[in-house]
């Protein structure tokens, strides 16, 4: 069981993107005020949902890498995604890489957002 920290053991891991995490925060709070954010440390990553449970419960990360930060989906693969925003090939999770404030800014990312949140509300029916 991976453990839980803060968010502030996330900025740690990743100094460089610190305005961009907290970007992505905002972000993602504003769209759901009432979020359980969940930082793992031991994944690199912080997530945010209806409940502490990654692939269950959350709908959407931020997971820092040297020179971007993924915005990830746990169940992106069936969020429409008509841009072709998203990336990756597996089951479930997909992602998108950015690297500057002004990418937190875009439109579709949003909507894919707000669709993930939704589509966790649905599946939870909350």
């Amino acid at each position: 069981m991976t453990a839980i920290g803060t968010f502030d053991d996330i900025l740690a891991l990743a100094p460089q993107h610190e305005e961009l995490l907290r970007g992505i925060r905002a972000l993602v709070l504003s769209d759901n005020k009432d979020a359980v954010e969940v930082a793992r440390p031991g994944d690199r990553a912080v997530s945010w949902g209806w409940g502490p449970k990654k692939m269950s419960e959350a709908y959407v990360y931020a997971l820092p890498y040297t020179n971007h930060v993924n915005i990830g989906f746990y169940q992106g693969a069936s969020l429409s995604d008509p841009s072709a925003i998203l990336k990756g090939t597996g089951k479930a999770l997909r992602h998108a890489s950015v690297t500057s404030l002004d990418e937190l800014q875009n439109t579709k990312l949003k909507a894919l957002i707000s669709s993930a949140r939704e589509e966790r509300r649905a599946a939870l029916e909350i």
